[in-house]
């Protein structure tokens, strides 16, 4: 009754920010994200008789904040495997961990993954999104590679809540430089400032409306294979969701002034046709997405940017796998 998943971290083009219904955790509009091949959780579950409570050991250390999502999340296995029995759950990121990077989405996906495996479940890559959305409405996506939309779903049980892959990450092959200017754990987590966005932004009735459209051009940009496309409503995503978090009461502001000097980077090298574009989740770290010719160009450029503290390259990575 053991076993152990590696899933990747993905990160949204097209933003998810705000939830219909915060006990199913199903989002309130769909999103549009690739996988990262470089970045990842690996996680060992192990179902152990003589446990008397669950327990969570995340990069090395009890995470006792972290515990109560995952055993909720791992009920859900129990329930369909018929047990009580107790768990014994290690995680490890090979990145900053709760920091704007989606390590919750690639250890939760990792999670259900190792669960299944070690109880014998036979559950479908579809029912798999469906269980890592409880645990986190962005680890949906990791449950596959490439490009991967996730559905909000209309149905009240969540059941057609779910993502799915949309395009292999070798049919496309973008590269991802990630700009790290901040190695903390966020002040405000994300499952936070969404509750506070969308009782308080003046604008989240319009984010709301807007999300299918932004979809739907995404999708065409991605079957076209244009970058610049792409690009522009993933920026617009991007600010329109980070405007909404500032627009909140109290603000939420998950920028600093690194993240704003790589912004004006990447503006500045697509003006030198540099086929590149930006967008970053919620936190500080800034995501150049170009293509491979001009990946060495980009991590130069963000590299030398006051507060930068690493830049890490990466592909296009593949779903989740057992290991």
């Amino acid at each position: 009754m053991r076993a152990t998943a590696r899933a990747r971290a993905n990160i949204a083009l097209v933003k998810y920010w705000g939830k219909a219904d915060a006990g199913l955790n199903v989002p309130a509009v769909g999103s549009l994200s690739i996988t990262l091949d470089s970045l990842h959780s690996e996680t060992s579950v192990e179902f152990e008789p003589t446990l008397e409570c669950d327990t969570l050991t995340l990069d090395g250390q009890a995470d006792a904040a972290a515990l109560e999502r995952v055993t909720a999340c791992v009920d859900l296995l129990r329930e369909s495997a018929g047990i009580a029995t107790r768990v014994r759950v290690v995680s490890r990121n090979n990145f900053p961990t709760g920091a704007g990077l989606a390590s919750s989405a690639s250890g939760f996906a990792a999670l259900v993954a190792a669960g299944a495996a070690a109880l014998d479940l036979s559950i479908s890559p579809q029912a798999l999104s469906i269980l890592a959305r409880r645990g986190s409405g962005s680890a949906a996506r990791s449950i596959f590679g490439g490009y991967v939309e996730m559905h909000a779903g209309s149905r009240d049980d969540g059941s057609d809540s779910f993502a799915e892959p949309l395009l292999e990450a070798a049919a496309w092959p973008l590269r991802v430089v990630i700009a790290i200017t901040s190695r903390d754990r966020k002040r405000v987590g994300s499952t936070a400032a969404m509750g506070v966005t969308a009782a308080t932004s003046p604008y989240y009735p319009a984010w709301l409306a807007t999300s299918a459209a932004d979809i739907d051009s995404a999708k065409s940009a991605i079957g076209d294979r244009n970058v610049a496309a792409l690009g522009a409503i993933a920026e617009s995503s991007c600010l329109k969701m980070h405007a909404l978090a500032m627009s909140s009461s109290p603000p939420i502001i998950y920028w600093n002034s690194a993240t704003i000097a790589c912004i004006d980077a990447v503006r500045a090298l697509r003006n030198d046709g540099v086929g590149v574009f930006f967008t970053i989740d919620a936190g500080p770290q800034v995501k150049a997405v170009c293509v491979t010719e001009d990946a060495a160009t980009v991590a130069d450029v963000l590299r030398e940017i006051p507060g930068v503290v690493d830049v890490i390259e990466t592909g296009l990575g593949a779903g989740v796998e057992i290991c």
